[in-house]
């Protein structure tokens, strides 16, 4: 007998693996206040991952454990930040808020595209444009990731409170109808 396999489309993957983790996110243990920071800090360093060249992952663990959060969550809630796309969604108007922030006028004679062979030779413009405008989106994604980070705290904590109360009540009314059943018997 074969198995049918389904197959799902982009966005169904997309759907399936972000419930997938959020239903994980709500089982990790540690309780409401440890899954909410853990989940909030990685959601929020996922908004500086390209703007870092991935180098915020060098911080991600001793900024979680510092915190006192949970790495699981905030794993996971670096996952649900790259299924989301918010980082490259937001990365032009980082951008543009710190210009806002920071307005550095950068003044080096002519703008080349970068290039690793001047850069060996000597020329560092292409380098300093470079570092300028990452600057700037640095600074604007720090910011966006502060925001939601605290929002997210938020909302995880609420649902989070919520699945145990919920999970509570279900496990009550099991006890209660297997009450029922062997008194019943009886």
């Amino acid at each position: 007998m074969s198995v049918k396999q389904h197959k799902y489309n982009v966005f169904q993957r997309l759907g399936r693996a972000f419930k997938l983790n959020f239903m994980k996110l709500l089982r990790s243990p540690g309780g409401a206040r440890k899954v909410a920071l853990g989940f909030a800090l990685g959601f929020g360093l996922e908004m500086l991952v390209i703007s870092t060249a991935s180098l915020i992952y060098i911080l991600f663990v001793p900024i979680v454990r510092l915190a006192k959060g949970s790495l699981p969550a905030s794993i996971i809630g670096n996952v649900i930040g790259k299924l989301t796309f918010l980082p490259v969604l937001l990365l032009p108007f980082a951008r543009t808020l710190g210009k806002i922030i920071f307005p550095i006028k950068v003044k080096h004679g002519h703008h080349t595209a970068f290039s690793l062979q001047k850069l060996l030779h000597g020329d560092f413009h292409s380098l300093i444009g470079l570092l300028h405008g990452g600057l700037h989106a640095l600074i604007g994604m720090t910011i966006f990731g502060t925001f939601l980070g605290v929002i997210s705290y938020f909302v995880v904590h609420y649902l989070y409170e919520k699945e145990i109360t919920n999970r509570l009540k279900r496990r009550r009314q099991k006890q209660h109808e297997v009450k029922m059943t062997v008194s019943g018997t009886m």
